[in-house]
């Protein structure tokens, strides 16, 4: 399996495993207890890999948010904790979610060594959120580090797509149209919209540079290793 297919098939459980846990209603009752309101809990657990930056360092790293939702709840995250407290408190979620849902059956220990080789090997080049997550502390459960692992690699993901979205010409809230329609209210994105049948073809383009760059992330392991990965993280997904 070449790396570039590795990263196309491994993408549906990239973002959908640690996606469940970020939509959870029990990570945002936590954030509720923690003193958050709706959203900022998201905002602040993700943002706050990256420090105390300002407001414009977060929407800048997020690339689908509008900044009008990014920068109101990022300073009322400020007087409930410190941010990088905010994203241990985001990572405990994902693995507390991971004990609680994460089928039998699958070995964790591998899947965690398996990502764990491309996390620490991979590039941070605009991946400014990815390099804060792969920073902070890890769980010790092979459950839960499969996880914490799989989401470093959604944070670069995500970031490598957004640069090839901005590659290919379409701006953010183009590409929200066009992959998470249902979601651009809760992105901040005002009407009007924009049709999104002339964007597929863009979309569809840096969707395959995505694969692309993440792939070259993917090398760090031989072909084998890589159909094993997705493998494994297809029994997630």
């Amino acid at each position: 399996m070449t790396p570039e297919q590795a990263a196309h098939d491994l993408a549906p459980a990239v973002l959908r495993v640690p996606g469940a846990f970020m939509m959870d209603g029990a990570t945002f009752t936590r954030g509720g207890e923690l003193g958050f309101d709706g959203l900022d809990f998201y905002i602040a657990g993700r943002g706050g890999a990256l420090g105390d930056v300002p407001a414009d360092v977060v929407a800048a790293a997020l690339v689908f948010f509008s900044r009008d939702v990014v920068a109101p709840a990022w300073d009322r995250s400020a007087a409930v904790m410190p941010r990088r407290t905010a994203a241990e408190e985001w990572a405990k979620c994902a693995h507390a979610w991971a004990e609680a849902n994460l089928p039998d059956g699958v070995d964790y220990g591998r899947l965690a060594c398996l990502l764990g080789r491309v996390v620490r090997d991979a590039s941070v080049a605009s991946a400014p959120i990815f390099a804060g997550w792969r920073s902070l502390p890890e769980p010790s459960s092979d459950r839960a580090l499969a996880l914490h692992r799989l989401n470093a690699i959604r944070e670069l993901r995500g970031a490598l797509h957004g640069a090839a979205i901005l590659t290919v010409g379409l701006s953010p809230l183009e590409a929200v149209i066009v992959r998470s329609p249902a979601m651009v209210g809760v992105f901040g994105w005002p009407e009007p919209y924009p049709e999104p049948e002339p964007l597929h073809d863009r979309w569809g383009l840096a969707e395959a540079r995505t694969d692309r760059m993440v792939g070259r992330n993917l090398a760090v392991l031989d072909a084998a290793e890589r159909e094993e990965l997705v493998a494994l993280t297809t029994a997630l997904a």
